[in-house]
């Protein structure tokens, strides 16, 4: 069984992608609109990783800067990127549903 990753991005211009269809593998009933995909699917590859060690890690950033084989500072400081890229995220998603953001 092929393993593709999710695309994110369009490959033509570089814009996020939207997901306007989903199928039911069984009986083929068909959902169409413009969904967006939600946060962490948004995520770089490496960034979802980081994000399932740090849950396999119990949250601990010694145990992660281990399993990585750098510097707790450098966990760290990747963790307030990804942090700050998370919120950024939630803040666009307010922006474009016509919600309130958090400013």
């Amino acid at each position: 069984m092929l393993n593709r990753m999710l695309p994110r991005n369009c490959p033509s211009c570089g814009a996020g992608l939207e997901v306007k269809r989903f199928e039911c593998r069984a009986c083929k009933t068909a959902v169409e609109g413009e969904f967006t995909l939600p946060i962490l699917a948004r995520l770089a590859p490496e960034e979802q990783e980081f994000m399932l060690l740090l849950l396999e890690e119990s949250g601990s950033l010694k145990g992660l800067a281990q399993r990585y084989g750098v510097s707790y500072p450098t966990v760290r400081n990747r963790l307030d990127a990804l942090r700050a890229k998370v919120r950024a995220l939630a803040a666009e998603k307010m922006d474009t549903s016509g919600g309130v953001t958090n400013e």
